[in-house]
């Protein structure tokens, strides 16, 4: 599955490895793979991306179930000194 559009767009701030000139590089997808290119030197680059993988439910990531276990506490501050 690719990550961006198969229309290039510019991405902006990114400086090229080869020619080292900035805000010349677009990124776009082309038969499902991600490419990035340089319009001013021709460097073209196939970007590979980890795949993202859902983060398993624990107790402590369980949103829910932490929620079921707070416990209100009031804080009562201590009388004044009486001098004794």
């Amino acid at each position: 599955m690719s990550s961006y559009s198969k229309v290039k767009r510019f991405l902006a701030g990114a400086v090229c490895p080869r020619c080292e000139t900035g805000d010349v590089i677009v990124v776009y997808s082309r038969d499902e793979r991600d490419f990035r290119e340089c319009v001013e030197c021709g460097f073209l680059d196939e970007m590979h991306f980890a795949p993202q993988t859902r983060e398993l439910d624990t107790r402590i990531s369980d949103g829910a179930a932490a929620q079921d276990d707070e416990q209100v506490v009031k804080i009562m501050p201590f009388p004044p000194d009486r001098g004794d």
